[in-house]
């Protein structure tokens, strides 16, 4: 995401009076170094479904992968808009980012190259190779998505709290 330049604002109704919006390197800071994320897909009858699931920053993407036949991927199928989160479940200092985009299929063998790189360095154990159409790990082929950001909100927690938009 370091080519991404979000228009940024506070909405002062959720946010300490002498609170000040959260630059986007701090929220892509949080998304870079967040080990578990949460998705939310919208399933064909309109109900929503959330799993939770390890994620990469890449070429202004969060990118995460799942099996072909499992239910984000058959809801993503049908409709690829979707938002992910991550943060810390404490009252304490904080910052939650929720990012909301479209799950698009990633299948370039370069580009599935560098994400099986980048989580053998992000996630000790995680090892894939490029496989047809998505990552060979040890559960077997994995399709891999990518999510650029159109909208992102963080919320602060802590001493000063707030509520920041960022929009693509």
């Amino acid at each position: 995401m370091t080519n991404l330049t979000p228009a940024t604002t506070i909405d002062t109704r959720f946010s300490n009076p002498d609170a000040d919006a959260v630059p986007w390197q701090a929220a892509r800071g949080q998304l870079e170094k967040a080990e578990i994320y949460w998705l939310t897909t919208v399933r064909f009858d309109g109900r929503p479904h959330v799993t939770p699931l390890i994620a990469v920053l890449l070429d202004d993407m969060l990118c995460f992968c799942t099996g072909e036949n499992e239910q984000k991927a058959r809801n993503l199928a049908t409709n690829p808009r979707c938002v992910i989160t991550t943060g810390c479940n404490t009252m304490g200092e904080s910052l939650d980012i929720i990012v909301e985009g479209t799950a698009d299929r990633l299948l370039d063998p370069g580009t599935l190259q560098r994400l099986a790189d980048a989580y053998a360095a992000k996630y000790d154990g995680w090892h894939f190779t490029v496989g047809d159409g998505g990552l060979e790990g040890e559960g077997g082929l994995a399709i891999v998505f990518g999510v650029t950001p159109e909208k992102a909100l963080g919320f602060q927690r802590g001493a000063i709290f707030s509520q920041t938009r960022w929009s693509f």
